[in-house]
């Protein structure tokens, strides 16, 4: 919703002002046909031209996320601390009973109290990969946390490739826009023996190339890139919590403590509150 509030300042704005001021919106639209297929049809080549289909398919899909939002939600983090914090529990207590959980997360009856986090490979993965690890009895819980680091800063890397690929689009518009004004320029040279009136609306499209240029970069491609990757990264504090829930667990620290571990580390305005989280804690207990 904030996306199309955002969107819709941004043209009555700038578009409102103009008017405002008194210019006229003909020459414009007399253009724009034109020019948006010159910038807009350069923009998608370049795009399609310096990008795998995989990445090209992943920034269509991705960019609902700059008018959804994160994929995960408040609720979704304090689950999360309760499916680690049963997890726990069972690996500590009966650590055969833990491999029917982690070798079939699909059919687990555990994580499929939880479907929003069931259905996420990732997340799945990175769980039951870190306790399978875990249960092989490293000596030094560092090399785990090792590969946990670097499996984060490949996930992070990933995530952040279609706000990237938006990026470089927006970083190339304003030059196609030129392109765009300059061979508006080039057909304005070619009529140069036309009145005054009729050059001034020729040189008025061309310039439209350099505006449109400039304003679909700043103004909607650029923002566009900027929330995708704040969205990655919102996203990626999930998956961060999970890795320190799960490294505090392997250094040995009480259930309870790993939990608060990873309620600490999550982001404000995602964490679970410490009264709301303690008492489904104590309701998977009494439930066990």
């Amino acid at each position: 919703m904030l996306g199309i509030v955002g969107i819709a300042v941004i043209f009555v704005m700038v578009f409102g002002g103009y008017v405002v001021a008194g210019g006229k919106m003909g020459v414009i639209l007399h253009s724009l046909p034109y020019e948006m297929a010159m910038i807009g049809g350069a923009a998608i080549g370049a795009f399609l031209l310096g990008n795998d289909m995989a990445t090209v398919r992943a920034t269509l899909r991705d960019v609902k996320k700059v008018f959804k939002g994160a994929h995960w939600k408040p609720a979704d983090y304090q689950d999360l601390l309760c499916l680690l914090f049963e997890l726990i529990r069972i690996a500590r207590s009966n650590p055969i009973a833990l491999e029917e959980h982690i070798e079939n997360p699909a059919s687990s009856t555990v994580f499929g109290r939880y479907p929003r986090i069931q259905s996420d490979h990732e997340a799945v993965d990175l769980i039951c990969d870190t306790l399978r690890a875990a249960s092989m009895n490293y000596d030094d819980p560092h090399q785990v946390e090792e590969v946990l680091e670097k499996r984060m800063e490949a996930n992070a890397h990933h995530a952040q490739i279609t706000s990237h690929a938006l990026q470089t689009m927006a970083d190339a518009l304003p030059a196609l826009g030129i392109v765009a004004a300059v061979l508006g320029v080039i057909k304005t040279m070619g009529s140069i023996d036309q009145p005054p009136e009729i050059l001034g609306g020729m040189i008025g499209g061309a310039l439209v190339g350099t505006f449109l240029g400039v304003f679909l970069a700043y103004g909607l491609v650029g923002p566009f890139a900027t929330r995708l990757k704040t969205v990655a990264e919102e996203d990626g504090h999930f998956y961060a919590l999970i890795r320190e829930v799960l490294v505090a667990n392997l250094h040995a620290h009480p259930a309870n403590i790993c939990i608060e571990v990873g309620r600490q580390n999550a982001p404000h305005h995602f964490r679970p509150g410490f009264n709301d989280l303690d008492a489904a804690l104590r309701s998977l207990k009494e439930a066990a």
